[in-house]
């Protein structure tokens, strides 16, 4: 075993002697491992990406609010097995901090929910599992009295997207403007800026609000039992202040899309209308009694902003030269480019059956 693992497990609250730590999971962010003890519990050990979550502190204060909310809500409704429908993350020894740091490295620890299991297959089915998990955890936390922060301030923030892109352009750091077929492209995507950007005048307008949302929302970010029932919500680190359209789009834009996120061949990438409607049905059941006529009506609008918000940032990083997202060919992010933005195109053309399946829900 690994003696420095050892030692950051030993500032936290656990119970039992530790027999065992090794990697867990294949999550892109954080390090994660598995702690194995002698005692009741297993854990599980994080080490927190700072370079993604520069303000450690927030983050884990969204998470302990939002747990702590998720537990007292379960506490009231007389739920059992409480221990394996909402995270638990550890006091650490000497501050009561949910983490740890030596100052160069920041470290939390959870109780490992045992029994439980995760999908990857994203299906009518699961589609439709994951919509009721994800609406309830919003609808759990419509009340939260606790002030979040951003964890990643302007995570989703379209306006914010297309100027990052118009400086792009201006700048054509690569050279690459020049190509016919880049600049048709640009021209399409800024012909559609201001109807992609209205959540944020909506806002501003004080007609849409803003919600407790997940920000992440996976197939693979809930945790099932073994008799197929929903326990909970994983992954908290990007829970935040958000518009609930993150949370609809941004599942939809990787679950409904027919082909890969960078799909060389246009004629696979479509949009999933039977991975809608089932996201969507089970979406509405759970998160139905709280979201206003405007969330509502737009949830469509949202199933097209994340297939173009990411469009629009695969394309700026492509202008830029490749500095953000790794790549694997030289052409990746262009490839990525014109895949998202043929999914969009396949949603946006779906718009009015969207609405009607929306409608036909109420």
């Amino acid at each position: 075993m690994d003696g420095q693992l050892i030692q950051i497990v030993g500032h936290f609250a656990i119970d039992g002697k530790v027999t065992d730590i090794r990697p867990l999971g294949n999550g892109l962010i954080n390090d994660t491992f598995l702690v194995v003890t002698d005692g009741l519990d297993n854990y599980v050990l994080q080490r927190i990406n700072q370079g993604i979550f520069q303000d450690v502190d927030l983050l884990q204060h969204n998470i302990d609010c939002v747990t702590r909310h998720i537990r007292a809500k379960l506490e009231a409704a007389g739920e059992k097995d409480i221990d394996r429908k909402v995270l638990h993350f550890l006091p650490e020894r000497e501050t009561g901090k949910s983490y740890w740091t030596d100052g160069m490295q920041w470290w939390r620890v959870s109780v490992f929910i045992r029994d439980a299991l995760t999908y990857e297959a994203v299906t009518p089915e699961y589609a439709g599992y994951a919509g009721v998990a994800f609406g309830r955890f919003e609808a759990m936390l419509a009340d939260l009295p606790d002030q979040l922060g951003e964890t990643i301030p302007d995570f989703h923030n379209m306006e914010l997207r297309a100027r990052q892109l118009r400086e792009a352009v201006a700048a054509d750091a690569a050279g690459r403007m020049a190509a016919p077929e880049v600049q048709a492209l640009v021209e399409a995507v800024f012909a559609h800026e201001e109807e992609m950007c209205k959540a944020e005048r909506m806002y501003r307008e004080g007609v849409l609000p803003k919600r407790i949302c997940h920000c992440d929302t996976k197939v693979n970010n809930m945790l099932f039992d073994r008799d197929g029932n929903i326990l909970c919500v994983i992954d908290l680190d990007t829970v935040m202040p958000s518009f609930v359209f993150s949370d609809f789009g941004d599942f939809l834009r990787t679950a409904a899309n027919t082909g890969a996120e960078d799909d060389p061949d246009l004629n696979k990438v479509n949009f999933n209308m039977d991975i809608f409607r089932s996201f969507a049905k089970g979406y509405l059941s759970t998160a139905g009694a709280f979201l206003t006529p405007v969330e509502r009506e737009n949830l469509p609008f949202a199933a097209t902003l994340f297939p173009y918000m990411q469009a629009v940032r695969f394309l700026a990083d492509f202008l830029n030269g490749d500095t953000y997202y790794k790549i694997k060919y030289p052409d990746h992010n262009w490839i990525r480019t014109k895949a998202q933005w043929k999914l969009f195109q396949s949603a946006r053309a779906k718009l009015d059956e969207m609405a009607g399946f929306i409608a036909s829900e109420a």
